[in-house]
């Protein structure tokens, strides 16, 4: 399985940015796929998760700022609108099995993209 994130950059805070994630050789079909981000000297934090019901699940830090998505062709999204300095970080493309709620949890996920870099600064 590989997992391959792009759409990070440097953003003016309450911008605007969506990240992409095309996955390859995941097949699961109980699948899920979330992002987590990792500021830094910050742990891992699971931001948005969806599964194969179609199920989302968000961290409260985003809720209602961030949207995750997955299209037909299995290319996960993430749109961030309303971005804070504190967004700041390195986001990353995760997948395994299971509800979306374990999809916020790393320690349940199976497969990591390397990340890519999100800047919020003016």
């Amino acid at each position: 399985v590989q997992l391959v994130e792009s759409g990070g950059g440097l953003v003016q805070p309450g911008g605007s940015l969506r990240l992409s994630c095309v996955a390859s050789g995941y097949t699961s079909r109980n699948y899920l796929m979330g992002w987590f981000r990792q500021a830094p000297g910050k742990q891992r934090e699971g931001l948005a998760a969806i599964d194969s019901d179609d199920e989302k699940a968000y961290a409260d830090s985003v809720k209602g700022r961030f949207t995750i998505s997955l299209d037909d062709k299995k290319i996960l999204y993430l749109q961030m609108n309303s971005l804070k300095p504190e967004d700041t970080g390195t986001y990353y493309c995760a997948a395994g099995s299971g509800e979306a709620w374990v999809g916020l949890r790393a320690e349940f996920m199976d497969y990591w993209g390397k990340g890519t870099l999100v800047t919020i600064s003016s």
